[in-house]
């Protein structure tokens, strides 16, 4: 992939890799509530171009997010343009997160929680798709 995309947001910062797995950090401190989930989901989805991919979302400087955010990060009942997703928390308040994402919500793509960005990218790799048929 030539073109790397990347958008900053207040609570997000989220870009495609030349790898064809997308990225999104969660800022420092940041809360995350609905209206943050459906403006990172939409950057996401923006990457989209003809090739669904994984998403590698950095949780460890987040502070809190809402039910209605997990609930929509679930992907369940809405389009979406990934193939699955890996969390990464190396804090503890991102490992509770996590957990607490996992066990309150069936995620409609394979997820995984991962202290180590780069075995949840290895994990990632076997999730990139070709050219999605389904357009």
């Amino acid at each position: 992939m030539d073109t790397i995309t990347q958008k900053k947001a207040p609570a997000f910062r989220t870009w495609m890799g030349e790898d064809g797995i997308a990225r999104s950090y969660v800022s420092k401190n940041a809360e995350i509530g609905i209206s943050e989930a459906v403006e990172n989901s939409n950057t996401v989805n923006a990457l989209y171009s003809g090739s669904k991919f994984p998403l590698l979302v950095n949780i460890t400087e987040i502070r809190s997010i809402s039910r209605e955010a997990r609930s929509h990060f679930s992907v369940n009942n809405r389009d979406t343009h990934i193939t699955a997703f890996a969390l990464v928390g190396k804090s503890a308040v991102g490992k509770i997160v996590a957990n607490f994402f996992f066990r309150l919500n069936r995620v409609a793509v394979p997820a995984r929680m991962f202290v180590s960005e780069d075995k949840a990218l290895l994990w990632l790799e076997n999730f990139k798709s070709t050219v999605d048929n389904a357009r």
